[in-house]
């Protein structure tokens, strides 16, 4: 078993600048690996949870895509207060539900819908304690709503009709 080695405190920004390269190259489990190092130096290090949330929303693909969930989820306990706890479970939720679209199953249309519902019900709780001048769980609200309304596969679905559920590549 190799030991870890930590980081110094001083080194925590450029780590976290980091973690977000990582994600954008499409390299999630290095971003969650940094912002382990970074939790493991400082515990209650509000931009580490939420780096380390999002590397893991970044996860859901494949079939560990329920484990990815459920540790996502764990993070929620650690955000500091109401509107970031209600935000990050709306981006569980709407992640979530592009995971579901992409693996373009049966049924998924309909499991994606009602994911993209509960991210807007999170999102609007969210809207509900936030700050003067901070729209984001409104923006995220908005970007839900027009998925919903223009994205075919999310469309109401009739009883006994098969959709052709077909991956998102527009």
């Amino acid at each position: 078993m190799h030991a870890l080695k930590p980081l110094s405190v001083a080194a925590i920004p450029r780590a976290l600048e980091k973690a977000e390269r990582y994600r954008l190259i499409n390299q999630p489990w290095a971003a969650e690996s940094i912002c382990l190092d970074v939790l493991a130096v400082d515990p209650r290090h509000q931009a580490a949870w939420k780096a380390l949330l999002l590397a893991r929303t970044d996860q859901f693909r494949g079939a560990r895509i329920v484990e990815a969930v459920e540790r996502a989820r764990e993070v929620l306990d650690h955000l500091a207060d109401g509107y970031e706890r209600a935000y990050y479970a709306g981006m569980i939720a709407e992640r979530r539900a592009m995971a579901k679209l992409e693996e373009g199953m049966p049924g998924a249309g309909a499991i994606a819908r009602s994911l993209l519902e509960e991210a807007m019900q999170a999102y609007e709780d969210a809207a509900g304690r936030r700050v003067e001048g901070n729209d984001d769980a409104l923006l995220r609200w908005n970007t839900c709503a027009r998925l919903l309304n223009e994205v075919p596969q999310l469309a109401q679905q009739r009883p006994g009709r098969d959709d052709d559920l077909t991956i998102m590549n527009e």
